[in-house]
């Protein structure tokens, strides 16, 4: 296969990624798009095995019946509640995919030149495949252990921190110049040199993350999407393989641009996200509120929704939890045989991964024109009948705007406080991932309705039925 017809099938992959890309920002064309990327690289992988004119293909054989029994367990064994620690385990992979690419590559150019006939930027590009893999694969971890609560998920802050983080950073540019400008200066074994900066940048990813609190997961969550993506197009450069590059700058892209659409969520900067450690305060930051939460039954809050005339759907990360969505999908089918109607709000920090509450409603197949946007609702608010929270928390705490000692003064929410009603479903009063009280709860026009949220809405269920 000549370089003409190869270099044409990787802009045939690189057109289905941007196609692919562009659909998944709709709600009803996700899945088509996720399909249509996958085609992109099903011929993407082909024509590089087909280019290549070595191949070992009994490794490339195992290397497939391995990843496809990774991928048919992780598609029928992970829960949906476990899916933000899934995404952060397969960002991870993607950075311990671009070290060992990057790791192996420099095996090759010892084997092919001596160190100093190597070309230095090739060596840089080495270095630097190797040092974001391995940040990205050790930060995924410490991500994947605060949401699947294996770590603590509150900040761990120790002093000093940011001295050390530099000081990492510092002999990573020190490792990067050794392998280029100063080379000719390197007395120490270079091999030596690369496991040394191996070993830093994954002690990099590990302090990195350790400070930022489980409040942030999202924002952490799309940044190292963005890393694992980066990674991705250095090792393309690594090995020469254009539509590598090009599917890596547009990981790498767009996972920037999610992380800023998340920070604009968050009504915060990037740096702030990064570096304050939001989340080490306790529950108690922000003003103590006091009051008394007035619980309401499954009997109860059935009549107050059958004489409702329209109705929002606030989803959290408990309905995840109770995995309620098939649960509330079957109310609002009550509720509109009821003549009701009904709307899904979903914030864009929903969760503890972008895109988490729409895709548990796509898998309970909730029409897409039902899903609304936070800055779509809030406008009419008023005018709601009553708004179902069912397990979120800090998307809808009113301290965001009204207590400036909040650590999430500022942050847009969904305003379901101005709702006519407000029934919270909860299994206590405790606080969300944050760790932030919400006067929500204390409000004349709240009704808590304690436990858990599927059960709980299987008895609305019941009840309209009955």
């Amino acid at each position: 296969m000549n370089d003409t017809v190869i270099n044409g099938l990787y802009i045939v992959s690189a057109i289905f990624f941007v196609f692919g890309l562009k659909m998944l920002g709709k709600a009803d064309q996700a899945r088509k798009g996720n399909l249509i990327s996958a085609v992109g690289m099903l011929i993407a992988i082909v024509t590089a095995l087909v280019s290549q004119s070595v191949l070992e293909w009994q490794w490339i054989a195992i290397g497939m019946i391995a990843g496809s029994i990774v991928g048919a367990m992780a598609a029928r064994l992970v829960a949906m509640t476990a899916m933000p620690e899934m995404v952060a385990l397969f960002n991870g992979f993607g950075g311990a995919a671009s070290l060992l690419v990057g790791w192996s590559e420099y095996h090759r150019y010892t084997v092919t030149y001596t160190y100093m006939d190597a070309n230095a930027l090739s060596l840089l590009i080495i270095i630097l495949t190797i040092v974001i893999g391995g940040a990205t694969f050790t930060g995924s971890l410490v991500a994947w252990g605060k949401l699947s609560e294996k770590l603590p998920s509150k900040a761990i802050q120790y002093p000093g921190q940011q001295f050390v983080n530099v000081l990492l950073v510092a002999l990573l540019i020190g490792s990067a110049a050794l392998f280029g400008p100063l080379r000719e200066s390197l007395s120490i074994d270079s091999y030596l040199l690369v496991i040394a900066t191996i070993l830093v940048a994954c002690i990099l990813g590990i302090t990195f993350v350790i400070p930022i609190g489980g409040g942030d997961m999202p924002v952490v969550i799309s940044l190292l999407n963005s890393f694992s993506g980066m990674a991705a197009c250095a090792a393309g450069f690594v090995i020469s393989n254009n539509v590598l590059i090009v599917a890596g700058a547009l990981v790498g892209s767009s996972g920037i641009i999610l992380t800023n659409i998340m920070c604009k969520s968050m009504n915060r900067k990037l740096t702030n996200v990064l570096f304050s450690g939001f989340g080490a305060s306790t529950a108690s930051a922000g003003a103590g509120f006091q009051g008394e939460a007035k619980p309401v039954s499954v009997e109860d809050a059935y009549l107050m929704l059958e004489a409702a005339s329209n109705v929002l759907v606030v989803p959290g990360y408990g309905m995840a939890v109770a995995q309620a969505q098939h649960a509330i999908q079957e109310l609002a089918d009550q509720l509109e045989a009821n003549g009701t109607e009904v709307n899904f709000a979903v914030h864009p920090v929903a969760g503890r991964m972008p895109g988490h509450m729409n895709v548990l409603l796509a898998e309970a197949n909730v029409p897409y024109e039902q899903l609304k946007e936070m800055d779509d609702v809030n406008p009419n608010i008023e005018n709601v009948d009553i708004a179902i929270v069912i397990g979120a928390n800090d998307v809808v705490n009113p301290a965001a705007r009204t207590d400036e000692t909040s650590p999430i003064y500022g942050m847009p929410v969904i305003d379901v406080d101005k709702a006519r009603t407000v029934i919270v479903m909860k299994r206590s009063m405790k606080p969300g991932f944050a760790g932030i009280d919400n006067p929500l709860f204390f409000n004349d026009n709240t009704r808590m309705l304690f436990g858990d949220a599927k059960k709980s809405t299987q008895g609305l269920v019941a009840e309209f039925k009955g």
